[in-house]
């Protein structure tokens, strides 16, 4: 398959201007030029810089972490040892096609701005302005969820820290959480006003952080324990005693998956930040490709290692215990504790994780403010004009205070009905692949033949990679959509696609009302 992945030469015909792989701004200036854009942004990243960004989104330890619940109840050990490397070489295909796109087009706008193209003057606009809305809400939500998440982390690591729920510790009310994350969001929104090149040394100190971490916990916690898991255990058990009224086996697997794919979304981050690094044409794509594969390999080790400190299923998910619940807060706590007589190793241990889910929330907004930008350029959000503006730091710095302020929001509604912020949530992970498939779809029907590819492309594997992609993402669209518990209520009715629908009409209504009117895809801002 090596041999027909290649390396455009100089005399690839336009559209593609080919970039000469040196350390210098101006080819990809002149890309940039080309594709309509003038360079606004500060191009200070390299392609480490940007692998960075992106690994600490996918976040293996905010992923895992947050969704070991839904690994143990719907199959347990079965589910995430062997779910984890299925849903990661879709992933693959997945992630393969976008590279291939964000090498022929690479400007922040990404998805959008490829399904413009792909789709010619006729249709560009409408997928352009249904792929974009899609990948924007989706990367709020993915916000939401992540700072969510580590608010619900420091309200357990606080109970665990004062005594646990059997030893009188104290619960946060749900409007402290809420507060914690207003607090947690506002440290982002700060940390991504300064320079890139202070966003490019944070990134690169997530990215450590995250693999550091997960190789020590991976180690560390079932050793520490005193009780393990067999291998029969942890490499054949399938757990079916969910409480969730499930019997059927490859009903509960499928619903178990959601813990790996909710863990592998994100990476449409290398092709946001591809306006502000350099060599963009090759390093975004390497960005997405390097940003999964590495993190499928370190994910499968972390999944195992925390896997054999596994004994009583029951115990970690009861509401009962000490970390109320959170089942891997058990775990870590429950770890030190039998050996130790302590568990202050555990909430330790959970203190490296949050700071992991810290940084991932702080690379999203860095995300979620430069899809808003290039979104904003191309005149397709409200006050447009004031989100697409850069300061003299080149940030664009009110697509990053609106990014922030809106994921809050999206969190409010868990104040009112958690339901109702599950289907909020829902749509990080499906809502975000819908975007993700969009483009690839247009590229493998529409442009199967007018399609030019950049420096990195799947030669004659593009459209079989493609396909396999766009299957693979409606597959999970409906499996994800199912309902998660039986009898069904109105507690719980899986709502996922009654958001995710929602979302869709709410788009083509604004298209049909007022969009098709103005908008006309991506517009150039480059003086004529």
């Amino acid at each position: 398959m090596e041999s027909d992945i290649s390396i455009l030469d100089e005399s690839t015909e336009a559209p593609y201007l080919p970039l000469p792989d040196i350390d210098a701004t101006a080819p990809d200036d002149s890309r940039l030029k080309q594709l309509g854009y003038k360079q606004e942004l500060n191009r200070r990243l390299n392609a480490i810089s940007n692998f960075s960004v992106t690994f600490s989104i996918v976040s293996i330890l905010t992923g895992l972490t947050t969704t070991f619940n839904t690994g143990l109840t719907y199959g347990g050990p079965l589910t995430m040892i062997y779910g984890w490397p299925i849903v990661g070489v879709f992933t693959l295909f997945v992630g393969f096609s976008m590279a291939e796109i964000c090498s022929a087009f690479p400007t922040s706008g990404g998805l959008y701005f490829w399904s413009a193209k792909l789709c010619g003057n006729e249709w560009g606009p409408f997928a352009s302005w249904l792929t974009g809305w899609f990948n924007i809400v989706g990367q709020w939500a993915v916000t939401t969820s992540v700072d969510f998440s580590l608010a619900q982390l420091i309200q357990v690591i606080i109970l665990l820290s004062t005594g646990g729920k059997n030893g009188g510790g104290y619960e946060a009310s749900k409007y402290v959480v809420m507060a914690f994350h207003g607090g947690i969001l506002f440290m982002h929104a700060l940390i991504n006003s300064l320079p890139i090149s202070w966003l490019s040394f944070f990134g690169q100190l997530a990215a450590a952080w995250n693999l550091v971490g997960v190789f020590v916990l991976m180690i560390l916690i079932p050793t520490v324990a005193t009780e393990r898991a067999s291998a029969k255990f942890v490499f054949t058990y399938f757990n079916t005693d969910n409480g969730e009224g499930i019997s059927n086996k490859v009903y509960i697997f499928v619903l178990g998956l959601l813990m790996s794919q909710y863990t592998l979304t994100g990476y449409d981050a290398s092709a946001h930040m591809t306006e502000e690094t350099k060599n963009a044409d090759t390093n975004g794509p390497k960005g997405i490709i390097s940003s999964i594969g590495i993190s499928i390999v370190v994910g499968w080790g972390y999944i195992l290692g925390i896997t054999f400190a596994v004994t009583n299923i029951p115990y970690l998910l009861s509401s009962d215990n000490d970390a109320s619940g959170y089942a891997i807060a058990e775990v870590f706590y429950l770890a030190f504790k039998s050996r130790y007589g302590s568990g202050v190793g555990g909430i330790i241990c959970l203190g490296v994780v949050a700071v992991a889910i810290f940084f991932c929330g702080m690379s999203s907004v860095t995300s979620n403010s430069r899809m808003a930008y290039a979104f904003s350029r191309d005149g397709a959000m409200p006050l447009s004009s004031l989100w697409h503006k850069v300061n003299k730091q080149e940030v664009p710095i009110y697509a990053v205070w609106l990014s922030a302020f809106i994921s809050f929001c999206m969190a409010l509604t868990s104040l009112g009905s958690l339901v109702a912020f599950q289907a909020m949530v829902s749509i990080a992970t499906i809502g975000l692949y819908i975007a993700y498939a969009l483009p690839i779809f247009f590229r493998v029907t529409l442009a199967r033949k007018s399609f030019v590819p950049g420096p990195f492309n799947l030669g004659r594997y593009g459209i079989t990679v493609g396909w396999v992609a766009v299957i693979w993402v409606a597959t999970i669209s409906v499996l994800f959509s199912l309902p998660v518990a039986y009898p069904i209520t109105k507690d719980t009715l899986n709502y996922t696609p009654v958001a995710v629908g929602g979302l869709f009409i709410l788009v083509v209504s604004y298209w049909i009302v007022s969009g098709r009117f103005w908008f006309t895809g991506p517009v150039t801002n480059i003086d004529t």
